[in-house]
C-alpha cells in the first residue's frame, strides 16, 4: 500500500468534521504556511506567575520521594 493509498483510506473513515480540519491542514501545508512554534515561557507570559529553578528543584525531591527503587547492594 502506498502513502496516499493509506492516507486516503484513514481519511475516509474520520467524520465530516475531521476531513474539513484535514482539508484545512493540507491547504496550510499547500500554502507553505506554519503555525509557528511557541515557546513555553511565551505560552506562560500572560499568566503572570514565575517558575524558580528552587520550585522545579522541590517538585523534582517531591516526585522522586515516593519512587520505588530497588536496593543495589
Amino acid at each position: 500500500m502506498t502513502i496516499e493509498e493509506e492516507i486516503l483510506e484513514k481519511v475516509r473513515a474520520l467524520p465530516p468534521a475531521k476531513k474539513t480540519e484535514v482539508l484545512q491542514y493540507v491547504s496550510g501545508l499547500e500554502a507553505g504556511e506554519h503555525r509557528p512554534f511557541r515557546s513555553p515561557k511565551g505560552i506562560l507570559a500572560d499568566l503572570d506567575f514565575t517558575l524558580t529553578e528552587e520550585d522545579l528543584a522541590e517538585v523534582r525531591r517531591e516526585m522522586w520521594a515516593n519512587f520505588p527503587r530497588d536496593d543495589i547492594a
